[in-house]
């Protein structure tokens, strides 16, 4: 019988932050944990938060200390089968010490992997491509005047098994400003011509809200480059959006009220500071950078609905997809989720808004491999 042990590690609870401090553990060794319950404090110079374990079972081991402050992705504790024995738990934590000691290159090389620009057709788009491995790539996909910054907490943990594309769409970040008529046939277009430019001939997709439509528009355009979906609370499932809340996103000219406009995103609005708010306005304030994103909201969000209807491509899928949507979701309502055909594989999370990703980023990481894995072994 195969026993399960999970490593529980310091989590990181903004997209700022490299360290935090383990305040105190919630419970005890040898207590039962289930998956989602609140093992310990972590502070950090923001805020102070619990952390949910990603795993049922017993808290067999505290390695750390209480008041100990550690990187992201230090080990804290192990989560494991009643029957895995004493040996096999220290055996576990000394091969994940070794594994990230040995690692410990690669993972530096991979957080400190800068984007470049490149040349795609008329486009000049912002790459950012890590990790390698003998499977498919996986393309992230951003959402509505967002950038491939929205990934940072997810494409390194992807990276350690396969290589992980993310970029600016045009007209966002660094990309070029040049949007055609905004749709998501130019953008997913786009996104098309930088697999070929990677000479990526088939890849996973992982699209978030305008870039889950985009992921389904390459699936409808380009249908032999996608290998599998992964919908991130996607556009195009029904009529209805907060297209006030996307507009103060465009519109919004003040750190307060960018700061304002971006916690729509977000169940939990300390993950939105003002650090972000002023990175954001500075993109903004590119030459063109408005201009594109009125362009995309007039084609993909006019009179206040969605203007694009990519049910039936779902529908017709014959790739393995699966889809998340928080039910806090305040852009883009959870009821999409019911126009999902029953073979997509449906991941509801409650408490939690518009970007999964960033509000439950360990599940989040840990449902996408898997499904990734499993993709990759039954191909």
């Amino acid at each position: 019988m195969t026993k399960i042990l999970t490593a529980l590690t310091m989590p990181k609870f903004g997209l700022a932050m490299t360290e935090g401090k383990l305040a105190s553990w919630t419970l005890s060794s040898g207590d039962t944990v289930r998956e989602g319950d609140e093992v310990a404090d972590i502070e950090t110079s923001k805020i102070t938060s619990g952390y949910e374990s990603p795993a049922s079972g017993i808290l067999r081991k505290q390695v750390a200390q209480a008041g100990e402050t550690l990187p992201v992705g230090a080990l804290l504790g192990v989560v494991a089968d009643a029957e895995a024995s004493d040996e096999e738990i220290e055996a576990f934590i000394a091969s994940f010490k070794a594994d990230t000691a040995e690692e410990g290159g690669e993972e530096t090389e991979a957080a400190n992997a800068e984007p470049r620009v490149i040349t795609v057709g008329e486009h000049s788009l912002n790459v950012r491509d890590v990790g390698r491995g003998d499977g498919a790539p996986v393309l992230l996909i951003h959402g509505f005047g967002g950038d491939l910054s929205n990934w940072m907490l997810n494409q390194d943990v992807l990276a350690r098994h396969q290589r992980v594309i993310a970029f600016d769409l045009p007209g966002h970040g660094a990309s070029s400003k040049d949007v055609g008529d905004g749709s998501v046939t130019v953008l997913a277009e786009a996104a098309y011509e930088l697999l070929k430019a990677l000479d990526i001939p088939k890849a996973h997709i992982l699209g978030h809200s305008l870039g889950g439509a985009i992921a389904l528009a390459l699936l409808r355009d380009y249908p032999d480059a996608v290998l599998t979906l992964t919908l991130v609370a996607p556009a195009g499932m029904e009529r209805e959006v907060n297209a006030e809340s996307l507009r103060e996103m465009v519109e919004a000219d003040r750190t307060r009220d960018m700061q304002k406009a971006l916690q729509v995103l977000v169940h939990d609005k300390s993950l939105v500071g003002r650090r972000m708010a002023d990175n954001v306005l500075r993109v903004r304030r590119l030459d063109g950078a408005r201009e594109a994103l009125r362009t995309i909201e007039a084609a993909c969000f006019a009179n206040g609905q969605q203007s694009i209807d990519l049910r039936p491509v779902l529908d017709a899928a014959r790739i393995p997809v699966t889809l998340f949507w928080g039910e806090a979701d305040e852009v883009l309502p959870v009821a999409g989720a019911k126009n999902a055909p029953d073979h997509v594989v449906k991941h509801l999370l409650p408490q939690v808004g518009h970007m999964p990703q960033l509000e439950k980023t360990v599940e989040f990481n840990r449902l996408v491999e898997a499904f990734l894995e499993k993709a990759q072994v039954t191909a």
